[in-house]
């Protein structure tokens, strides 16, 4: 019997514990040091949520970077369903899509390497970034899109470009969604050509979406 009450006391006090007051404990410093990762990274604009910085979306317009392909979901960039293709490397459905996704591109901007991450996709089917070789990739696209030239549009990816992780963890990479903001904001505010299509109202659609 006493043994019993042990046990049922021993479950009672780690319950309440590591189930009620650690969680809380983490959740309350996590909000008071890291507000901003804590919930999520998201970016706002004109007080509406359109996105987050940690989950990709797709951007299809020839006047944005596009973002790597994506397995999460029919659709892709589903953060619902994040998940890869568990699609082997001798697949013949990956080896097909992989092929004709490489040719497309190649039409785009001939004679010029397709970067990998273009035409693979990430484990999670989440990612918000792309290589900074699958920016420059890109980038004569949407210079010609948008009216601008190649230099200017590089010289944004470079402020775009995050580092490796203190230093020597991971790659260089673009966070696309934020580089596509700051193109449509920089075009707006130079007050020249044809205004560019808001794609912060397609953001906020495909953000809902995935919730």
């Amino acid at each position: 019997m006493k043994n019993l009450l042990t046990a049922i006391l021993m479950t009672i006090v780690t319950t309440v514990l590591l189930g009620l007051i650690y969680p809380l404990a983490v959740t309350g410093l996590a909000q008071l040091i890291f507000p901003d990762q804590a919930n999520g990274q998201l970016i706002r604009q004109d007080g509406v949520i359109i996105g987050s910085r940690l989950i990709g979306q797709p951007f299809t317009g020839p006047g944005y970077f596009h973002s790597r392909p994506s397995a999460a979901g029919p659709a892709g960039y589903d953060a619902g369903a994040s998940s890869g293709s568990n699609l082997g490397p001798t697949n013949q459905k990956l080896i097909d899509r992989v092929r004709s996704d490489v040719r497309a591109l190649q039409k785009e901007n001939p004679g010029t390497p397709v970067p990998i991450d273009l035409v693979t996709t990430s484990a999670s089917g989440l990612d918000p970034h792309i290589s900074p070789a699958a920016a420059e990739f890109q980038l004569p696209r949407v210079a010609r899109e948008r009216g601008l030239t190649a230099n200017d549009v590089r010289q944004l990816v470079k402020l775009h470009t995050e580092g490796r992780q203190f230093g020597f963890l991971g790659e260089p990479r673009v966070n696309v969604l934020e580089l596509n903001l700051d193109l449509d904001s920089r075009k707006l505010q130079s007050g020249t050509g044809v205004p560019p299509v808001n794609h912060a109202q397609d953001a906020r659609a495909t953000f809902s979406e995935s919730q």
